[in-house]
């Protein structure tokens, strides 16, 4: 394995090249060349840090040759090692200030930004996803909606990439009890999937993954709006709109909501009705019915109604 002396005299004997001389200049490329050898050398020897740093010094090199693409790779591929060597880090339990994680995340950015200049808001909305993945896999849900929400902006020219991202931050919101964001997100996405989706001739909604993804934001919002119950005063417009669809007295409602299965419809206008009646005991049995029929996180949604009907913590918009 490769000391610490071994690789500063190499790191440095290629940066000397770099260093202007009387009628003589430095062959950058060459030097960028022999940066991304020795990082390969060094990350086959497990010296993820330092082969960081290599190819942070081959980005500066592309930089100089205006050669963006290669920067950017140079870029990402540094914000990589410096991300596996804080996970390694946490995993041995390291005391440290997480240092390697905000190299990472400088070098991410840094790359998000070549490829936004380069016109490749597609990549640049890639980096943004798999910072914020890992991000969230270190329990870091605050900067990880950042990035989240970074790449739904970068998204716009591809409507379910971006719903899918949006998705992202409201699940960030709900692990972070924002309920009230989640259920900004999910009206967002409900809105944005009924306008940007593709729809069939004499067809209102659309059709595909926009429908599921309709289905989906419409049983996550009456599920939040039954945990957070606003009051009248404080309800806005549109989550009305939604609560009314699941009036008892409603005229055949059911044909408002013709994206949900009539048993999903049913069961939810069950649970509204439940929820309005206080009736912790029917909401139990109304969990064990919906239970198979909910995503995960949906049905976490549930279980938290239910235990703020049988412990009430007073919280609302």
């Amino acid at each position: 394995m490769a000391t610490d002396g071994d690789f500063l005299l190499r790191y440095r004997a290629v940066s000397n090249k770099l260093k202007k001389r009387f009628l003589r200049k430095p062959n950058v490329s060459e030097a960028s060349e022999q940066f991304g050898q020795l990082a390969k050398e060094l990350k086959q020897q497990d010296c993820l840090q330092y082969a960081g740093f290599c190819n942070l010094a081959m980005a500066r090199c592309e930089q100089t040759l205006f050669n963006a693409p290669g920067e950017a790779m140079a870029l990402t591929e540094a914000a990589r090692l410096f991300l596996q060597e804080e996970k390694e880090t946490q995993r041995l339990k390291c005391p440290g200030f997480e240092e390697h994680l905000q190299a990472a995340i400088n070098c991410y950015s840094f790359a998000i930004k070549v490829y936004i200049e380069l016109n490749q808001p597609v990549m640049a909305a890639s980096l943004c996803l798999e910072l914020g993945n890992a991000l969230k896999d270190m329990s870091k849900l605050g900067e990880a909606m950042v990035y989240f929400q970074r790449a739904a902006e970068l998204q716009t020219q591809v409507p379910i990439e971006c719903l899918l991202s949006l998705g992202y931050v409201a699940s960030c919101k709900i692990m972070t009890r924002d309920y009230d964001g989640a259920l900004a997100v999910f009206t967002e996405m409900q809105l944005l999937a009924q306008e940007k989706g593709l729809h069939t001739p004499g067809n209102s909604l659309p059709v595909g993954a926009f429908l599921d993804i309709i289905a989906k934001c419409e049983v996550s919002r009456v599920l939040l709006l039954m945990l957070l119950q606003p009051p009248p005063q404080k309800l806005l417009p549109e989550h009305a709109q939604t609560l009314e669809k699941y009036d008892w007295e409603a005229f055949d409602s059911h044909s408002h909501v013709n994206y949900l299965t009539e048993e999903v419809f049913l069961l939810l206008q069950s649970v509204v009705m439940a929820c309005q009646e206080n009736d912790v005991e029917s909401l139990k049995v109304l969990q064990v019915e919906l239970w198979p029929l909910l995503t995960p996180e949906q049905n976490h949604l549930l279980h938290l109604v239910l235990q703020e009907m049988i412990c009430p913590s007073g919280q609302g918009i």
